[in-house]
């Protein structure tokens, strides 16, 4: 089961960030703002929502794990809301690492996956951000 979710949720993440990432490449160049460069700013904070939408899913995924499926998540404080797996879905997708949360059993390959995840997405935003660059912080009018 958790191998058929986890190519789910590379599918919607690659999705999302397609679509976040499409939807800025066409509406960017119609913007007016000034300075011209600060087309840039949203081209980042676009991706920035994308980014959060694909950690939140992770973390509805992992909430519904907790509750109803018994989980396979440890924590010290035993302290499973939303909010803190939230933060655990970021620390999983950024790759950050394990500290008070870690996965046990079979949710390990899950959160594997979330990092894989978030290693692409971030590397695609990366080069994402960098075409904007050309475009609006050319000497080009």
């Amino acid at each position: 089961m958790i191998p058929l979710l986890a190519i789910g949720l590379v599918i919607a993440s690659a999705f999302i960030h397609y679509e976040f990432l499409w939807r800025l490449n066409l509406i960017l160049p119609s913007i007016r703002v000034y300075p011209r460069r600060a087309g840039v700013l949203i081209a980042v904070l676009g991706a920035f929502v994308s980014h959060f939408c694909q950690i939140a899913i992770f973390a509805c995924v992992y909430y519904t794990i907790q509750v109803y499926a018994g989980g396979d998540l440890a924590s010290s404080a035993r302290d499973y809301s939303f909010n803190t797996l939230l933060y655990f879905s970021t620390e999983s997708y950024t790759s950050l690492g394990f500290g008070d949360i870690y996965p046990l059993r079979s949710l390990r390959l899950l959160v594997g996956v979330e990092s894989i995840v978030g290693l692409v997405m971030i590397s695609w935003t990366a080069s994402f951000t960098f075409l904007e660059m050309n475009r609006f912080w050319s000497d080009k009018k």
